[in-house]
């Protein structure tokens, strides 16, 4: 029996996509981390690190939806080359203004601009949810394959970010995230063959934005408080191993964050599972906000690296029946703009965290600092419990449904 990856990957050209989209997504934990890493290099200011990364992750989560709702009438290629080059510009004016200690507003401005990246792991699953929609299992394993890809990025990404930044110079990491950007979101956008068709304005089915869907606000709201975990433990990690002696330490800590949920997505992805995607996304969403208590007790780098990979064996499974819920609760016409809506959840979730972290930090150190992500984890429980209906219920008008009627009809009428 072929295994269901090698199955996804005999479409062709999924493997060119995915490539791509590898390094277009690398900039995602990349990024962030390389401000915290270069602002506190620099001038050793945590809670100023955390702000600007905040910054960022807030101006992402404003962009983004925005940018996926404009590809999803015009296309990818249109949209997302002239974005990629204005948030590079905004990348080089951020470091430029670093290096040269310019005042704090001026690296608050570029950072805002920084933040204007599209959501290149929605524009893959977009590609994904196009060849396989008439296949729920292979959409189960792409998606799954892609919460890999993520997951890899994050290993490899806060690597490559600290490593440079404290290795060379301050600014390599967020240097280099901005190259891999411009190849990934370019060579991606080169491969025209795969890209979804986009749907004029006149072809979406109830007017608005996606966030109507009631189910997709309620991923949302779960994902800001998901989002503010994982601010929370990557800032924290990166104080908790300077506070040790090994700042360059952290970058292999939060691998092995990544690792554990890299390995429970890969497993994930070969199951053929049965019932209702909501129970395993609340039990998902639980089993994460548990897994941030045992961080409160880890007393060394050994102890916090295995208590971190043990919290990321529940991140992809969750991740990706959050995928397989956004594409059940939003028309197929939005679906790249609610897909980004959940990495909105989470930019404003690591915006509101990475602060927060940042500030608890600087005022009682460290190890308090891991009270965060556990308040955090505390909060995308009770918001999944609240929300759990919703998506256990029938999907909002205007769902896959009425949606894929509506295309049928806009075909019927372009062969007559």
């Amino acid at each position: 029996m072929p295994s269901p990856y090698r199955v996804i990957f005999s479409a062709p050209g999924s493997k060119g996509f995915s490539a791509a989209g590898f390094f277009g997504r690398m900039p995602l934990s990349m990024m962030g981390i390389g401000v915290v890493t270069m602002i506190s290099q620099l001038t050793g200011r945590y809670g100023l690190a955390g702000a600007l990364s905040a910054t960022l992750a807030m101006s992402a989560a404003v962009c983004g939806p925005q940018v996926s709702r404009l590809v999803d009438r015009h296309g990818q290629r249109r949209v997302l080359r002239p974005v990629t080059l204005v948030a590079v510009a905004a990348v080089a004016g951020l470091l430029i203004c670093a290096q040269q200690g310019a005042p704090e507003w001026a690296l608050f401005v570029f950072a805002a601009g920084a933040g204007c990246v599209p959501s290149v792991g929605s524009m893959v699953r977009s590609r994904w949810a196009a060849i396989h929609r008439g296949s729920s299992q292979d959409l189960h394993t792409a998606y799954a394959w892609e919460s890999i890809v993520d997951e890899v990025c994050f290993i490899f990404g806060p690597i490559i970010s600290i490593g440079l930044s404290t290795a060379w110079f301050p600014e390599a990491g967020p240097l280099i995230a901005a190259a891999f950007l411009l190849v990934g979101v370019f060579w991606l956008t080169a491969q025209r063959a795969t890209e979804p068709v986009p749907h004029p304005k006149s072809q979406h089915t109830g007017g608005g934005s996606a966030l109507r869907s009631r189910g997709l606000q309620v991923l949302v709201a779960a994902f800001v408080a998901t989002g503010a975990i994982f601010g929370g433990v990557d800032v924290v990690t990166v104080a908790f191993a300077e506070e040790r002696g090994h700042k360059a330490a952290a970058s292999l800590v939060l691998a092995v964050y990544a690792l554990g949920s890299c390995l429970a997505g890969a497993v994930f992805g070969l199951l053929h599972l049965k019932g209702n995607p909501s129970t395993r996304w609340l039990v998902g969403v639980c089993a994460m906000a548990v897994s941030m208590i045992p961080l409160q007790l880890a007393g060394n780098l050994p102890l916090l690296a295995v208590a971190l990979f043990v919290a990321g064996l529940a991140i992809a499974p969750t991740m990706v029946t959050t995928m397989a819920l956004v594409e059940a609760h939003v028309p197929r016409t939005k679906l790249t703009e609610g897909m980004t809506w959940t990495s909105t959840g989470l930019a404003v979730g690591v915006a509101l965290g990475s602060s927060a972290a940042g500030w608890v930090v600087d005022a009682a150190g460290a190890k308090a600092g891991y009270a965060v992500p556990a308040v955090a984890g505390a909060l995308a429980a009770a918001v999944a419990f609240l929300g759990y209906r919703r998506l256990a219920g029938p999907a909002a008008t205007g769902g896959r449904g009425e949606d894929d009627r509506h295309l049928r009809t806009d075909d019927d009428e372009r062969v007559a």
